[in-house]
């Protein structure tokens, strides 16, 4: 399991910059005007993680495989378009079918590239973008509720529940507050996701900076990341330019180019980090000679149904997880010397996994 993150902003921002950078392709047109792209791009990449390199190193594993996380480059956004402005209307479908969202803010200056505003503010740009998302909301819960009228009559439970949901969210919005602030109870939590609303997915602010700003930011990014703090949203200083180069380079090479710079990892680590912590995801391993792989779970999730996220079957028929920290498999020279050491646990239907745990599921068929 992976998950998605669109990619979204004004137009001219630097968004198909980065997305090219992101996923090593050119498949995103970036050009300087609007609406270049049309359609949104979707590019898969693998997730850094210097752990799983180790693992297989010591298991002489014949594959190394990566999870994977999918970013989608979903067209320039601009005020109106919950009213379909700018294509807005397809556009904001797209934002629909991401796990959360990440805001590409223009934090340099560059009279070579047009701002569709004419003017450099990020905090003003955050903005516009978030109270068409708003718009877009409000417009959809008035619909929904005007829908649901006859069964509510009727005394459908369901309708209840999704009625209640929807005027808790538009409450909310009516204050010019985005729905991802609403508290909403833990048997609420299943319908609540399937309303789908934009406004209440995981935000991610992206400053785009110069690349002489790479390493520290900038004034206008330190406005964007005081907005960030307090609206409890998460946000990442990064140089699309620099991020385009080093995509173009090995990485013998773009380890050099980093440390000319002043930058300790490349911005596309420090992204997937910051959406790890967005979306509360972490890693566990299956490590063998054949191949070392990493798979991707949500915080808290129970051991069958980390071995689900492999195959339904071993969820179904989980029987235990044979289960080695990762800093014990290292310690100890791999599996063999972690079960000689006493450090291999045989971990049951309530044992809830930690980032790191190599593991080993046993199923009935």
């Amino acid at each position: 399991m992976g998950f998605k993150m669109g990619i979204v902003g004004l137009p001219n921002v630097g968004k198909s910059t980065l997305f090219n950078a992101l996923t090593r392709t050119a498949a995103a047109q970036a050009a300087n005007f609007p609406f270049c792209t049309i359609e949104p791009n979707v590019g898969e990449v693998a997730v850094p993680d210097a752990r799983l390199e180790k693992l297989a190193a010591i298991a002489r594993s014949k594959q190394v495989i990566p999870t994977r996380m999918t970013f989608v480059d979903i067209a320039g956004l601009v005020k109106g378009a919950s009213k379909g402005e700018g294509l807005g209307n397809q556009f904001l479908a797209n934002i629909r079918e991401v796990d959360a969202i990440a805001h590409v803010l223009r934090c340099f200056e560059d009279g070579d590239v047009t701002h569709v505003e004419g003017r450099v503010d990020p905090v003003a740009d955050a903005e516009v973008i978030e109270t068409e998302l708003m718009l877009a909301d409000l417009e959809s819960i008035e619909k929904r509720r005007a829908g649901l009228v006859r069964k509510l009559k009727g005394g459908d439970k369901e309708a209840q529940q999704q009625d209640r949901l929807l005027a808790a969210a538009q409450a909310v919005l009516e204050e010019g507050r985005p729905a991802r602030v609403v508290s909403v109870d833990a048997e609420d939590r299943k319908a609540w996701k399937m309303l789908q609303l934009l406004t209440t997915k995981p935000v991610l602010y992206v400053c785009n900076v110069a690349e002489e700003d790479a390493a520290e930011g900038n004034a206008q990014s330190a406005r964007v990341a005081a907005m960030a703090a307090e609206q409890g949203n998460a946000h990442v200083v990064i140089s699309a330019r620099i991020e385009e180069e080093i995509s173009q380079l090995e990485d013998a090479e773009a380890a050099m180019f980093l440390e000319e710079m002043g930058l300790h990892e490349a911005g596309l680590d420090r992204l997937i980090k910051a959406g790890y912590d967005l979306l509360h995801l972490e890693t566990y391993f299956t490590v063998g000679p054949k191949e070392a792989r990493a798979w991707t779970i949500r915080t808290g999730t129970a051991a069958p149904q980390a071995a689900g996220v492999i195959h339904g079957d071993f969820e179904k028929g989980f029987i235990r997880a044979e289960t080695i920290a990762y800093e014990d498999f290292i310690a100890n020279g791999g599996e063999q010397g972690a079960k000689e050491a006493g450090k291999m646990r045989a971990e049951g239907k309530g044992y809830v996994v930690k980032d790191g745990d190599v593991m080993h599921f046993l199923f009935n068929t």
